[in-house]
């Protein structure tokens, strides 16, 4: 996938977008050779499995200017420096328990000038602050994840869908939202996407 062909899917990005997300290959190869973030087979897949996969969270919902989000287990910085790049006048506060990728979502956030990004070596249980939303990328199961961030939500209801976690996810997700015992929303992201990576993925909303 060319950033061209994630364009089509997000037509009215500004020039300056285009740009800092034609930036992003670059970066992640630079620091993916210094810092192993990424799986080398995913590297080249950048714009499909990361860039795109981490933009269905905004085929669910847009964030509305002067909310906070939480990306919990952000690894290299997905979902959320990709978010952060189409909404940036929406505050993100990206988390890992791993210091050295935190150390790579600085950098990249530096090197893009987002000024509305925020990294930390944090586990989700040690963020003392509220949000709008809390954000993930399949870090673990939703039943071990909520515990996590349960209560820590502003019970904002000013959005489409009220304060709480849009998580992806991917497979047969049957058992695991009964073990829960949680009410979910589903969002297919097939609906939105036409690549097969996208066949089984979707984003789970959990109300917070």
């Amino acid at each position: 996938m060319t950033s061209e062909q994630l364009f089509k899917y997000f037509p009215r990005l500004t020039p300056q977008q285009k740009q800092q997300f034609e930036q992003l290959p670059q970066l992640y190869n630079f620091w993916n050779n210094q810092i192993n973030v990424i799986s080398r087979k995913d590297i080249d897949e950048l714009y499909e499995r990361h860039i795109l996969h981490s933009l269905g969270i905004a085929k669910t919902m847009s964030f509305l200017p002067g909310e906070k989000v939480l990306d919990v287990g952000t690894g290299g910085g997905f979902p959320g420096i990709p978010l952060a790049i189409l909404y940036p006048d929406t505050d993100f506060y990206l988390v890992d328990s791993i210091g050295k990728k935190i150390k790579v979502v600085q950098e990249v956030a530096k090197a893009l000038g987002l000024k509305n990004v925020r990294a930390a070596h944090l586990r989700a249980e040690q963020v003392n602050e509220k949000f709008d939303f809390i954000i993930s990328r399949a870090v673990t199961r939703l039943g071990e994840f909520y515990p996590w961030v349960k209560g820590k939500f502003t019970g904002s209801a000013k959005n489409t869908l009220p304060s709480g976690i849009l998580y992806l996810k991917g497979g047969d997700l049957e058992q695991e939202i009964k073990e829960s015992g949680l009410k979910v929303q589903q969002f297919y992201l097939k609906d939105h996407f036409s690549e097969e990576f996208f066949e089984t993925k979707q984003v789970v909303y959990v109300k917070g």
